[in-house]
């Protein structure tokens, strides 16, 4: 065996472990899982929102000459 053939080997090797592990941990739907129940969410009450401050006119001072 020659070393293109040894590497072709290896790289075959690692490519099936590789596969096998990103099949048992990825997201394939429900394969091999529990199903998750399904959860009603209570909408969140509405708090007041707080008024705005009321607009204020220019600041006018005295500027000596």
């Amino acid at each position: 065996m020659n070393s293109q053939s040894v590497a072709g080997l290896l790289g075959a090797i690692v490519a099936s472990i590789v596969m096998v592990v990103a099949i048992a941990y990825g997201p394939i739907g429900q394969f091999g899982k529990p199903a998750k129940p399904a959860s009603i969410q209570q909408p969140a009450p509405l708090q007041p929102v707080p008024a705005a401050p009321a607009p204020r006119g220019p600041v006018i001072r005295e500027v000596p000459n």
